[in-house]
């Protein structure tokens, strides 16, 4: 006999949002049916900064928080560390997920703000610090908790897109991300989701977004897609399938759902995936890309190299940060930027004025040597694949940005909520000018 299919099912969410939530989870049995022994729900959101259009809505979280508590929730966590040079307390100020738990009653926790807990991942052969409070309680009492992960539509520059197996890489703590955040980033993702994977994943999709996951606000009108759908299920897998087939990618596009249907942990082929209400997808798929604009400041020189350019590291990290510095706060060009490796030795050594060097390769085989001929002070770097934190102040510094402009929160409250974190243990890795 063959096995069943996975379902996923899709809402239509302009009838109104609080009833596409309820639809989607009521399809599966409902809320109550999904509870565990504990009855105590975690909602892993994506907060990965405060840039308008690139977290998971809050009217979504909301009306997923209130849908759990009317089923019989003793508590729900709304959980996430978000992207390097920020840090999770100022991002949920900034976004509104404070106030929306001191509304509702949910608990907000920054995983940054956590103790770590190392963990092997297979593929990659190597350990990445685990949030303690995620390894506790989503591991150890797996059987206990209800793990629901509340990803955005998004593409993304450096992993094609980012839906609910992505969106475990929040659990790991930031500086564990920087290494291997280049070509074998993929491999963490389907190595993360082999360890731990999601009870249920609801894709907030009122929009999409094209052109990458953090594009600057002035480039909205090119990079926001409406979409007006939740998209749910079980599956974690199927269900991030059937997101990226509505952006137009499918699973040989995006290296870590092929790697994660090779697990063999839920269903990676979307022919064998039952969708429910398959008009929404119909009418609503579109064909979007997670290459960004290239929208660069005037007399900005890039050399990428012709090897171990990685748009999984340094080259995707570093041209979207170019991007929003440029076209949101001003950031000025008149610099040159390296990346990678093999970069042709004449362009190098025609170099002049201000440099900024990204990623391990690229200083590997010239940071010492720019930084005799042009001076110290002439030259930032971002060592490792993705050091996300000294890229922002390298490139901030070379821009004529201050780093602390790129809160929306007030340099008051920024401050504030920095002590604070502090004192709870962050281990956020700030720019270091904060």
């Amino acid at each position: 006999m063959e096995a069943a299919r996975a379902q996923v099912f899709l809402a239509d969410t302009k009838p109104g949002l609080a009833g596409a939530v309820r639809a989607v989870f009521e399809h599966f049995g409902g809320g109550a049916a999904l509870l565990r022994s504990s009855r105590d729900v975690y909602l892993k959101v994506n907060a990965v900064g405060d840039k308008p259009h690139a977290y998971t809505d809050p009217e979504v979280l909301r009306a997923t928080i209130r849908y759990f508590q009317r089923c019989g929730a003793r508590t729900v966590y709304v959980i996430e560390n978000c992207t390097q040079a920020s840090f999770t307390r100022v991002v949920f100020h900034s976004i509104g997920f404070t106030q929306l738990c001191q509304e509702t009653g949910a608990i907000p926790v920054y995983l940054d703000e956590t103790g770590a807990v190392p963990i092997f991942l297979e593929g990659t052969e190597q350990f990445v610090d685990l949030s303690e409070f995620v390894f506790e309680r989503l591991i150890t009492h797996r059987a206990e908790n209800l793990y629901v992960s509340l990803p955005k539509l998004k593409t993304h520059s450096m992993s094609q897109v980012t839906l609910s197996i992505k969106n475990q890489f929040g659990l790991v703590h930031q500086r564990s991300r920087i290494a291997d955040h280049n070509y074998r980033i993929h491999q963490r993702f389907a190595d993360i989701y082999r360890v731990l994977r999601p009870d249920f994943a609801l894709i907030d999709g009122l929009i999409a977004t094209t052109h990458g996951h953090y594009f600057p606000t002035a480039n909205a009108d090119r990079c926001v897609v409406p979409m007006d759908l939740l998209i749910g299920g079980p599956d974690p897998l199927a269900t991030d399938v059937v997101g990226a087939a509505l952006m137009g990618f499918g699973v040989e596009d995006v290296e870590h759902l092929r790697l994660s249907r090779e697990t063999g942990i839920g269903e990676g082929e979307f022919e064998r995936i039952e969708l429910a209400n398959r008009h929404l997808f119909e009418e609503r798929k579109k064909q979007l890309t997670d290459q960004l604009l290239e929208d660069f400041p005037p007399r900005l020189e890039i050399l990428r190299g012709r090897e171990l350019c990685c748009m999984e590291g340094c080259r995707g990290n570093t041209e979207s940060v170019v991007e929003l510095l440029y076209r949101d706060h001003r950031g000025a060009g008149g610099f040159t930027i390296l990346m990678g490796k093999d970069i042709d030795p004449a362009a190098v050594a025609a170099v002049r004025g201000r440099v900024h060097v990204a990623g391990g390769c690229a200083l590997q085989d010239y940071g010492v040597a720019l930084k005799e001929r042009l001076g110290e002070r002439n030259v930032t770097t971002s060592p490792g694949c993705n050091d996300l934190a000294l890229t922002v102040a390298g490139l901030c510094k070379q821009m004529g940005v201050q780093p602390l402009a790129l809160s929306r929160a007030s340099l008051i409250s920024t401050a504030a909520l920095f002590v604070k974190a502090k004192l709870k243990g962050s281990k956020a890795n700030i720019v270091p000018f904060i």
